[in-house]
């Protein structure tokens, strides 16, 4: 191949093709049917490009190619009848769209290619948009987690395990979790969209490049710089769609983690808890009977995409499993463009959610004390631990806690009365053992640490 004539004639299509780049500021708007033929009709742009460089068609065909590259030229409801009557929907825009172009330069459209390469390698261009705004998505959620965060980070909440009072943590810690598990799947969707930029293909019929000549490899290489693509794997991959399948398994994985947001909060604003609230516009109505209530709303709807997307992914899985070289499985794009928008809206209600959440602190306060002082007993035990042993304060502690639950009693009150055990600590000493805020171990430097390590990684996206 000529690289510095197929560079100068990249160069001067480009110029000419300026005028049908779309900016996709939406992942619904890349789906569309336009949408899709677009992007079809680009690499159908690029396929020209490229083999024009390499003599395999003339020069002014491609350049009548690239400048008729848009959809303007392929309106959707001739397509639509041109399919009644080829029934193939490749063919049917190609003889729409090929009427407009001069001089015979539609003899050279498509020109040794495959309808499956041209379609898989639109997929992919829409998959790489798609995660494109996925990302940004997230890292808008990002920051949103991030102020969440800082703000509450001292703020004092019960931990809970198995739904029971567990130990104090701050809210700012609950949110740090949210906040790495979000920058991982920001992660995962970068090496995913690695693997999407290297999944541009034409190979032909088979997969072994029959029908695009001798140069197949070579046009190969041109085609997805064309697009700007990086270089394509070696293998057909038609088969196997693992990358398409890992896509959707890590939009699978964004869902649960929202899911888990949805969750948490969907029970901490129920009633008996009460520590956080969904903001709503003040003329929402909670129920249509009972005007007292304020219903979770977005936790809630998190709480079902978790429960839908997955499912989406589930399909495109078991496309991995077809027949031989190349079964045509398109039409699995409809559960990738599905699950992508579903993606979308979902991370959108995210956003919204957490942005704008109320945050009680003296909910949690009142909730700290719920258990009248029992959740600090592993504090009181680590005290004595100095005085008589840790296995023994452990039995002892135990003891007292049974004795404080049976008799309503506060642990304090109860420990105070065990006189064998209060005898090693002053009233000073005891303020300071049960006080739950001085109990948070470094939830608030691990805020810090995680706001560190993801604002670390925010800059190399």
């Amino acid at each position: 191949m000529n690289v510095t004539k197929l560079a100068v004639f990249s160069l001067y299509c480009a110029l000419c093709s300026v005028v049908h780049s779309v900016e996709y500021k939406s992942v619904e708007a890349v789906f569309t049917q336009q949408s899709k033929n677009q992007f079809v009709l680009d690499i159908e742009a690029a396929l020209a490009r490229t083999q024009a460089a390499q003599g395999i068609i003339p020069q002014w065909a491609a350049t009548e190619i690239t400048q008729k590259a848009s959809v303007r030229y392929a309106p959707l409801d001739e397509i639509a009848k041109e399919y009644s009557l080829v029934r193939h929907r490749m063919v049917a825009l190609l003889n729409v769209w090929t009427r407009s172009l001069e001089k015979g330069a539609g003899e050279y459209v498509h020109f040794g290619a495959t309808t499956v390469d041209i379609y898989d390698t639109a997929l992919v261009m829409q998959l790489n948009r798609a995660t494109q705004i996925l990302i940004a998505d997230l890292r808008e959620l990002e920051l949103a987690m991030i102020e969440l965060a800082s703000r509450y980070r001292d703020t004092v909440m019960i931990g809970r395990t198995r739904g029971q009072h567990a130990l104090p943590i701050t809210f700012g810690k609950k949110v740090s979790t949210w906040l790495g598990e979000n920058r991982r799947n920001i992660e995962r969707l970068k090496q995913v969209q690695r693997s999407l930029e290297k999944s541009g293909i034409l190979k032909g019929a088979v997969g072994s490049y029959l029908g695009l000549g001798q140069l197949a490899m070579e046009t190969e290489a041109g085609f997805v710089e064309q697009l700007g693509l990086q270089p394509a794997y070696a293998d057909d991959w038609h088969s196997s769609r693992d990358v398409l399948a890992e896509y959707a398994l890590v939009l699978s994985l964004i869902s649960k983690s929202c899911g888990r947001i949805g969750s948490e909060l969907f029970l901490l604003q129920s009633t008996d808890i009460g520590e956080t609230e969904e903001a709503v516009a003040k003329t929402a109505v909670g129920s249509s009977t009972m005007p007292h209530k304020k219903n979770p709303s977005k936790p809630e709807a998190l709480i079902f995409y978790s429960r839908t997307i997955p499912r989406f992914a589930e399909v495109v899985l078991e496309d991995m499993v077809n027949t031989f070289e190349r079964d045509d499985t398109s039409r699995t794009a409809r559960s990738l463009a599905e699950m992508s928008v579903e993606t979308e809206a979902m991370l959108d209600s995210a956003l919204r959610l957490v942005a704008n959440l109320k945050v009680k602190p003296e909910v949690m306060r009142a909730n700290l004390d719920k258990t009248g002082g029992l959740i600090m007993a592993q504090r009181v035990t680590f005290a004595l631990a100095d005085k008589i042993g840790k296995t023994t304060a452990n039995t002892k502690m135990h003891d007292v806690a049974e004795v404080a639950i049976a008799n309503n009693l506060t642990l304090r009150k109860a420990f105070e009365r065990n006189h064998e055990l209060s005898q090693h600590f002053s009233a000073t000493d005891l303020d300071n053992l049960f006080d739950v805020t001085t109990y948070i171990g470094l939830a608030p430097q691990q805020v810090d640490a995680v706001i560190a390590e993801v604002k670390q990684k925010r800059m190399s996206d």
